[in-house]
């Protein structure tokens, strides 16, 4: 890339180039951002967003545009969790305004619905006892509308969360699943195993049953069977040292709420991919085993 950067977004357009938005690099917060070109297997700069921003969101939606939102950056303040949101038009290059969340949010999620709305669910402010004297994760979720490019607010889940997983169902559901939330104290973060699910059609969440473990900074993913994939993350909250990530797997199907355990994957990861192939299997590639990062990568079948 032009820019070295971590903590971006990559979002392949409808023309087949690779939007990277965003991140941090040696210059700290970064708004620029590039496109990979595969034709001719090369970087080239495009606009700038009107914020510098990493751990964001970056979602594509129907009209080939890219909703850029949230995450933790510099505003005209100094360093703080976002609530803005930018647009990306791939046929001019340039980012526009696409309006503000009713609330920060990193470490959220963003899905596209089969209507072309963006749900955004969860997250919290990057802040932690020690350093700002509290913490916090968010219940709300609200959607986005390219028609009027602007957020309005929808239903609220039962439970907190951050670093969860949002998986659209070819039905238009979201499968809400885990994450972390604030303890009773509010002195630290737990995961969690709780499920929710997301009907556009009356904006509101209802219980999805339980992952068998809790779990946040896995992956989810839907097979071409209906059933989702979870594997990995973290089991329990603060540092690497005391958060353990998972070896273990699990099938989720959404029409009878129930998830089984399957067999374990070969490495403890979390923050890893999970990459759905042509004939049905799943790549697991890279992630951090909680003391190196990892090279290794498996296929469930």
């Amino acid at each position: 890339m032009i820019t070295g950067r971590n903590l971006h977004t990559a979002t392949r357009l409808q023309t087949g180039e690779v939007l990277i938005a965003g991140g941090f690099g040696v210059a700290g917060y970064l708004a620029t951002t590039e496109l990979f070109d595969p034709a001719t297997n090369s970087f080239h700069s495009s606009g700038s967003m009107a914020e510098a921003r990493r751990q964001h969101t970056a979602t594509l939606l129907n009209d080939g545009k890219v909703l850029i939102a949230g995450g933790f950056g510099l505003d005209p303040t100094g360093a703080n969790t976002l609530s803005s949101a930018e647009l990306y038009d791939p046929s001019t290059g340039t980012f526009s305004s696409a309006g503000t969340m009713s609330t920060v949010r990193t470490g959220h999620t963003a899905s596209l619905l089969n209507d072309g709305r963006v749900l955004i669910s969860g997250g919290n402010t990057l802040c932690t006892a020690n350093v700002c004297g509290f913490i916090n994760a968010f219940a709300t979720a609200e959607l986005y509308d390219p028609a009027t490019n602007a957020f309005s607010g929808t239903g609220g889940m039962a439970t907190a969360r951050f670093q969860h997983t949002a998986t659209v169902l070819p039905s238009g559901l979201i499968v809400i699943s885990g994450g972390q939330t604030p303890d009773a104290g509010g002195t630290q973060y737990i995961p969690i195993a709780s499920i929710e699910i997301y009907d556009p059609a009356t904006g509101t969440f209802s219980p999805g049953g339980s992952l068998t473990v809790a779990r946040s900074s896995h992956t989810a993913t839907l097979l071409d069977n209906g059933q989702i994939l979870f594997a990995g993350g973290a089991s329990l909250a603060g540092t690497q040292a005391d958060s353990p990530p998972l070896k273990s797997a699990e099938l989720y199907t959404p029409a009878t709420h129930i998830s089984t355990a399957v067999s374990d994957m070969s490495d403890l990861r979390m923050g890893h991919t999970a990459t759905i192939l042509l004939n049905g299997q799943v790549l697991v590639a890279g992630g951090s085993n909680g003391a190196s990062e990892l090279a290794s990568g498996e296929i469930f079948k």
